[in-house]
């Protein structure tokens, strides 16, 4: 993942296989020749990249085997791998302070900052020559303070309208099937967004670092089948996959519950956070033979176990994907279901 919320590539048993190797992440001036023993060459456009692990868990039992299999991961500089010395130590960067109210008050001067660490590609070009011309760019600095009443209120005006755009296409992005949103939360590589910045601005927003199409899909619901926004303050809800319907996936499936504001996970008292489909052994069928994970907002006690090992009882909120407090007032939220099928929301 570069510093602009784009896709390099995969490595993984999908993209890469399952046989193990070493790969060379370099940066957009990188001019080197591709070492021996080095499977493939991933080049960021921005001199800033992040990577981000993941390890299947199947169940608590199954965590030697992840720690087993994270042991082996191993990142190292190139001088390193080459057993070369060392290069001169990179100077210093002075980052701005980073909070929550810099988007309002210091985004331009954020972005100012940052570009020169993000050098343009082609379809770049035309946007940077607008922001060049308020003093936003690689090697200038942007101050709001100098400007003109008229070229502050013009500023401000046209950062509203631009969060407004971006607010409106959140909501409208992807496909709406059965009350689901398909297609909106997908990530990319430059190619992928070919110059669409409100797509990029859009998913940065609703689902910073989403996967590409290919590796996940993130169907998303805020409203039950009665078309009612979801509100744990007041209902308990059953997600019902049909018999003989659950996701087809090629590795698992995932529905996790989040705060329909902040987009954190909803902190409760039996620490459950999503069902996925390695639970689906000790997941109880109803009458129909569908399954039905359900959201709550009382909290059950631990789900009980008849001696052969399957689930005999399980109650609304032991099953479900989170539980809300009690004490917690009108409570928006919103289900992520990573490759789900046909399903429905229903109150319980």
């Amino acid at each position: 993942m570069r510093r602009k919320h784009l896709q390099l590539r995969y490595i993984g048993q999908r993209a890469t296989g399952s046989e193990p190797g070493d790969y060379l992440v370099v940066g957009p001036d990188w001019k080197g020749e591709t070492p021996v023993g080095i499977k493939k060459v991933f080049r960021s456009s921005t001199l800033f990249a992040v990577a981000a692990y993941r390890t299947q868990l199947f169940n608590p039992e199954d965590m030697p085997n992840v720690v087993k299999v994270q042991s082996g991961y191993n990142v190292q500089p190139l001088s390193a791998f080459l057993k070369q010395p060392a290069p001169p130590v990179a100077p210093a960067i002075n980052f701005p302070k980073m909070d929550k109210e810099l988007v309002k008050t210091g985004f331009l001067e954020y972005l100012d900052f940052s570009l020169q660490f993000a050098p343009p590609r082609p379809e770049e070009n035309e946007i940077r020559a607008k922001l060049a011309r308020i003093g936003v760019g690689a090697g200038k600095t942007f101050d709001f303070k100098s400007l003109s009443p008229e070229q502050k209120a013009a500023i401000v005006e046209g950062m509203k309208a631009g969060e407004a755009q971006v607010e409106q296409a959140v909501a409208g992005t992807g496909k709406n099937i059965d009350g689901w949103t398909l297609g909106g939360l997908a990530g990319g590589d430059s190619t992928f967004f070919h110059g669409d910045w409100l797509k990029r601005a859009a998913v940065a927003k609703a689902g910073i670092y989403a996967n590409d199409l290919v590796e996940a899909t993130y169907p998303l619901t805020r409203t039950d089948a009665a078309g009612e926004t979801l509100d744990g303050s007041k209902h308990s809800y059953a997600l019902t996959f049909p018999a003989g319907q659950l996701p087809p996936v090629n590795a698992f499936w995932s529905v996790t519950m989040y705060n329909g504001k902040s987009q954190l996970l909803i902190k409760n008292p039996i620490n459950r956070y999503l069902i996925n489909s390695p639970m689906l052994p000790n997941l109880k069928k109803n009458a129909k033979t569908a399954r039905s994970p359900s959201t709550s907002r009382k909290t059950a006690p631990a789900p009980t176990r008849n001696p052969t090992g399957s689930q005999r009882r399980m109650t609304s909120s032991t099953s479900s994907c989170a539980s809300i407090g009690r004490a917690r007032k009108r409570h928006p939220f919103y289900l992520l279901a990573k490759a789900l099928g046909s399903c429905r929301v229903s109150r319980r």
